[in-house]
């Protein structure tokens, strides 16, 4: 079969690429770029106008929209993604006598949903439902896989040594392996004709569970033992989602809140065979490399906490704590001529702030880390030959700097 896919080099969207390709189809992967997989490329954004899906329905079997985001930036909204721009390419198949088209929705998305993220769907699976074609809409919970944004966001929360729980973590979810999903994508591609048209099929794990239950059997998966939980009270965690800083937005807490389960008939039918439970989600031989990289997910931003935040506080004392005299007599003692020492006080204090700030600055920092690495060796080598006492100064200023310098290596081999 020859297959449109949009968001070929999505989470989902690129498993499914793979696994037409080994099934023996012709996918066209339609997307702002193209994948890198090799296959038959279209241009086509649904943030900006749309193509002429005409021109590049002719002979196609079927259609796939796996596109989605789950967060509005300032180029990419709900309204242009879920909404406009799968609306045009359903009208073109209908219009273009395609024979199968599958959306990939969301479990949520009906006529209850409250959050821009589902209500947004729910309009596109309304409209192509509408239309003269063999549709489906497909509405997977939460996606659990490798390689996934979510999934990596639950296993570092899944790592931390105590997990904070939002309301207790009582919410009903039902995850689904991202491998099922896609599994069932092909089986519905591949159906008789009218044999899932106009359905609306749930694709859940085998059974409901609750927040603290996943969180705990991600654990088990990475082979952590059980670990203590602490309630964050709902007021509190709706304060945190309201800032929208964190994994849980103001939209995601509703979701939570709300629920997100449903019968797994329609995937066990499409598979054929119960989904798998959250407990083999983590391959075994995957664990360790999983574990580790999970707890990178928050042990390296508590690194540069620790670091920035010693860059900020020396900053801060050298400036207004400690006293200036004391401060300009030691520049004095290494070198420093007395027209230069009021300004390499505060030049060196700025420096501090400086890397401070950026320590906390996202994104990667090799240079920043190098440059930390070289102030910090100076510093040591400056002290260490002009003032030779703190050497044997039993608070250790400047053995200290051996892990600083340890950590800065360690940060810049992370970055790479």
């Amino acid at each position: 079969m020859r297959i449109l896919l949009t968001g070929s080099s999505g989470f989902i969207g690129g498993r499914l690429r793979e696994a037409l390709q080994a099934a023996g189809h012709e996918p066209i992967c339609a997307g702002r770029r193209p994948d890198g997989s090799g296959c038959r490329f279209v241009a086509a954004d649904f943030a900006g106008p749309p193509p002429r899906w005409s021109e590049h329905l002719d002979g196609v079997d079927a259609v796939v929209n796996t596109v989605g985001i789950f967060r509005e930036t300032p180029g990419a909204r709900f309204a242009d993604l879920h909404v406009a721009g799968p609306v045009a390419l359903f009208e073109a198949c209908a219009a273009a006598g395609v024979r199968r088209v599958v959306q990939l929705s969301a479990l949520g998305a009906d006529d209850e949903a409250e959050s821009g993220f589902h209500r947004s769907k729910h309009a596109a699976d309304r409209r192509l439902l509408a239309l003269p074609l063999d549709a489906c809409v497909v509405m997977p919970s939460l996606v659990f896989g490798e390689g996934g944004a979510s999934s990596a966001a639950f296993l570092t929360w899944a790592s931390l040594p105590v997990l904070p729980l939002p309301a207790g973590g009582r919410q009903a979810i039902q995850p689904v392996h991202v491998d099922e999903v896609v599994a069932a994508l092909v089986v519905l591609i591949e159906a008789p004709p009218g044999r899932w048209r106009g359905r609306r099929i749930a694709l859940v794990g085998p059974e409901p569970t609750t927040l603290a239950a996943y969180l705990q059997g991600l654990r088990a998966g990475l082979g952590l033992a059980p670990a203590r939980t602490v309630t964050v009270p709902a007021p509190l965690m709706a304060a945190v989602a309201a800032a929208g800083t964190g994994l849980l937005d103001r939209d995601a807490w509703r979701m939570l809140q709300r629920g997100n389960t449903a019968d797994a008939q329609d995937l066990t039918t499409l598979i054929g065979g119960p989904p798998r439970p959250v407990a083999a989600f983590v391959p075994h031989e995957l664990a360790p490399a999983l574990r580790t990289k999970a707890e990178a997910g928050w042990t390296v931003p508590l690194l540069r906490l620790a670091l920035a935040t010693l860059w900020l506080v020396t900053a801060w004392v050298s400036l207004f704590v400690f006293p200036r005299d004391e401060s300009l007599a030691l520049l004095a003692r290494s070198g420093v001529p007395e027209a230069l020492r009021l300004p390499a006080l505060f030049g060196a204090a700025g420096l501090d702030a400086v890397f401070g700030v950026a320590t906390l600055w996202p994104g990667r920092h090799r240079r920043l880390w190098a440059l930390q690495a070289a102030l910090v060796l100076g510093y040591s080598a400056v002290i260490g030959v002009a003032l030779p006492e703190f050497w044997a100064h039993p608070y250790g200023p400047l053995t200290k700097n051996l892990p600083i310098l340890a950590l800065l290596v360690l940060l810049w081999a992370r970055d790479r």
